[in-house]
């Protein structure tokens, strides 16, 4: 499918799942973490988004957010801001999305003192410079337009020395494109590294509960492209995970000190 393509059923899911999902049954829409099927402690309520909230939990821990104020630029239906928030206690937590059906949810649903959700775009985020101690970015940024000025405007809102937590997926044809585009930043680069067989144990373990969640929330007809959207086992996007034609990157990037 071409990038135009998955840019419309992108936002028809955004729409579509603000409409009928009244039960909040879709907080998370990333593709998750599993390694070697270790689990991580959550709350009973929380079980069920186990491997997305383990991406999360990994990528979150690529340094200390306790205490810290702390950015996610697409923050989609908001579970993962929550997640981190309820359990690794950052001082303040702000989402921010295009979506602002998205946005909205988020707000009434996520209801924690310390977090907040705003409407914006991540190529020209709407906070002064040096607001945060750690931006995440999470399986986003392969749909922005200009990736460039997005890591520019991420350098901008990060406090001296703060930290840019930034994972993604890409074709592997892109990865150096990706790697020149970091280059060209000020960042320094603290951690590189792939997490695509990471994300495929967590997708083979959870492509059941996926397909099922699918069948009761969405129409037939759109089942095949769905699934491939949320890459359940068999589909396309699965399989170019398999073959490492896509691969899943996890950066930790550090702003230079005043």
């Amino acid at each position: 499918m071409t990038d135009f393509l998955w840019s419309i059923v992108f936002r028809f899911l955004y729409w579509y799942i603000s409409k009928i999902d009244k039960k909040a049954e879709v907080i998370f829409m990333n593709y998750g973490f599993s390694r070697n099927n270790h689990q991580i402690k959550l709350e009973e309520k929380d079980i069920k988004d186990r491997y997305s909230a383990q991406l999360y939990d990994y990528i979150a821990n690529g340094t200390t957010v306790a205490g810290k104020d702390i950015l996610e630029v697409g923050s989609g239906r908001g579970g993962g801001l929550s997640y981190i928030t309820r359990y690794l206690s950052p001082k303040s937590a702000v989402g921010l999305d295009l979506c602002e059906l998205a946005v909205e949810f988020c707000n009434k649903f996520h209801t924690l003192n310390n977090i907040k959700f705003i409407q914006g775009n991540a190529q020209e985020m709407p906070f002064a410079d040096g607001s945060f101690d750690v931006v995440l970015n999470i399986e986003s940024s392969h749909r922005y337009p200009d990736v460039d000025l997005f890591l520019k405007e991420a350098y901008r809102v990060l406090k001296p020395g703060g930290y840019f937590l930034f994972t993604d997926f890409r074709y592997k044809k892109d990865l150096g494109k990706l790697s020149q585009q970091l280059a060209a930043t000020d960042f320094k680069l603290i951690k590189h590294e792939l997490i695509t067989d990471e994300v495929l144990e967590a997708l083979r373990l959870s492509s059941t509960e996926r397909e099922a969640l699918i069948y009761k929330l969405v129409p037939k007809i759109l089942h095949h492209l769905i699934k491939d959207f949320a890459a359940t086992e068999g589909s396309p996007t699965f399989n170019n995970f398999a073959t490492k034609e896509m691969e899943y990157f996890n950066y930790v990037l550090q702003k230079k000190a005043a």
